[in-house]
């Protein structure tokens, strides 16, 4: 058992940096679209499943577990997009339809 977690370890620390990285994306994404209601993309959900699904199946593994295990980070990451923009927008951010308008 100790040298499978110690595989396990050893692969949390290529995950956690690559999740961060990920998750700076998320920022740049909640910034760009700058809309709560751009923030939940089904179509682009869709396509990152299409997309891992045959990718897992080439590597040897389980593509409903993949599946499952994106999902879940989707929904989490989705979540932090909101709050990327929530802070981002209390930080000073003007919403994606009053930028560039002129006071009257």
């Amino acid at each position: 058992m100790t040298d499978v977690r110690a595989g396990v370890n050893a692969l949390d620390d290529l995950l956690v940096p690559l999740l961060v990285e990920r998750s700076g994306y998320m920022t740049q994404a909640a910034k760009v679209k700058n809309d709560e209601n751009l923030v939940f993309d089904q179509d682009r959900i869709d396509a990152i499943i299409e997309r891992v699904r045959p990718k897992a199946e080439r590597e040897g593994g389980n593509a409903d577990l993949i599946e499952r295990i994106y999902r879940a980070m989707i929904t989490c990451y989705i979540d932090y997009e909101h709050e990327e923009l929530a802070r981002m927008r209390a930080e000073g951010l003007e919403p994606r339809n009053t930028q560039g308008s002129a006071a009257s």
